[in-house]
């Protein structure tokens, strides 16, 4: 194994895992840290924690097993993979486990970089911006656990951290790799442990992978992994990403609240009347068993056309549900009436799934009994499908889509992607 890495979610982990496909890297993907020995022929593995929103304690604890597992399976480097938005709150979950992994591996400086400039994720001066706008301005502002008030990275990771934090600034990383490491050397003299580094496009991820060859831990999102694998003598390969033929009936199942995945589901049912499912919080809250009239509702429906069960919602209905329910009440009830629907629908004949949001991907892929996943062809930027086994023994292809991710038309563009 060239590069173990760990990530505190699973659309994250898959998200990572197909930059480094793309790159030339064959990436398996684990769900939680495996019991036994890496899978033969992999580069790189990408262990998935559900560890981001959890408390800091216990994500600190899990990512330090990942890392014992990894190094024991001979990485030559760590990744930790963090959202492109910089999920977190004050108190973690980001600086806590990326200092927990320096103490482990025993370092003394690191990076952190969440840009991914081909989803619209770049930093400038340490500041995140979404598109055209402070990540301050933009839907993180009302994410329902993290939500992101403060741009300033540096800020952030300060408040997160006990080592302090300094910026690699724009001007040094257009100048290339060498000027990156000059600096990175600078503010090690000076007493940083901890450096935002801006990004605005791909040269600049290029030009610091490079720059980062050496270093034990990089803490990024997913963007940085594109200029890592040249690192380690790969080259882009169309074999890194092959699957098995898909199989089966096509469904969605979409638990993301966010703007992203809100214009995706209004998309969907605009062009497919009638093949949608929804689910209500507070129907779940009184007792209803909705899994199990979605269930009912899906099963003359399965085949070549995809149909969509979901729980988006707007922001608006997200706020009222969580004022009666509460917020940790509300997202756990959904999370596991879609993880049964999604375990019914394969249980039917689906072979092929998408899964809308992290925490919801996190729970079906859980209730499925998926334990590993073979990275395949991409979507959209950050989600490719993904080839995986079921704990019954039936293989399925998935794809994992972060909630902010994805063109509007991304489900329809899925199914076609397979075609």
């Amino acid at each position: 194994m060239k590069l173990g890495c760990i990530a505190d979610d699973f659309t994250g982990a898959t998200d990572l895992a197909n930059n480094l496909v793309r790159s030339g890297m064959r990436t398996v993907q684990t769900i939680g840290v495996p019991g036994g020995d890496a899978p033969a022929g992999a580069d790189a593995v990408v262990v998935a924690l559900k560890s981001r929103t959890i408390p800091a304690a216990e994500a600190v604890a899990q990512s330090l097993a990942a890392l014992r597992w990894l190094r024991a399976q001979g990485a030559q480097q760590i990744y930790f993979k963090v959202c492109s938005t910089f999920d977190s709150t004050d108190r973690g979950n980001i600086g806590p486990v990326t200092e927990a992994l320096m103490d482990a591996l025993g370092c003394d400086f690191t990076i952190a970089c969440p840009a991914f400039p081909a989803n619209g994720r770049t930093v400038y001066k340490g500041y995140l911006f979404t598109g055209d706008v402070l990540l301050s301005e933009g839907s993180m502002r009302e994410h329902p656990l993290t939500p992101m008030t403060d741009p300033s990275l540096v800020r952030v990771m300060q408040r997160q951290s006990r080592r302090r934090v300094g910026l690699i600034e724009q001007a040094v990383v257009r100048r290339g790799s060498e000027a990156i490491t000059q600096r990175m050397r600078e503010l090690r003299d000076a007493g940083v442990g901890i450096a935002i580094v801006d990004a605005l496009d791909d040269a600049d991820l290029h030009a610091m992978g490079r720059a980062f060859a050496t270093l034990p831990l990089l803490t990024a999102g997913s963007g940085v992994a594109i200029g890592l694998p040249a690192n380690f003598g790969l080259v882009p390969s169309a074999g890194a990403a092959e699957l098995p033929e898909p199989q089966g009936s096509r469904a969605i199942v979409s638990g993301s609240c966010s703007t992203a995945s809100n214009a995706q589901v209004a998309a969907f049912l605009a062009r497919h009347p009638g093949r949608g499912f929804a689910i209500d919080p507070l129907r779940l809250a009184d007792g209803t068993d909705m899994a199990a009239q979605a269930l009912d509702w899906a099963a003359p429906r399965l085949g070549s056309e995809p149909l969509l069960v979901y729980a988006t919602a707007q922001p608006e209905a997200v706020k009222a549900v969580q004022a009666r329910l509460g917020v940790e009440k509300a997202g756990t009830l959904v999370e596991q009436a879609l993880a049964q629907v999604a375990a019914g629908l394969v249980h039917s004949g689906t072979g092929q799934l998408v899964v809308a949001g992290g925490e919801t991907s996190g729970a079906c892929v859980q209730a499925l009994g998926v334990r590993s996943l073979r990275i395949g062809a991409q979507i959209d930027p950050g989600v490719p499908w993904c080839h995986a086994v079921t704990g019954n023994g039936q293989p399925l292809h998935l794809a994992l889509k972060s909630g902010n991710f994805g063109a509007t038309d991304f489900f329809d563009k899925a199914f076609e992607v397979q075609r």
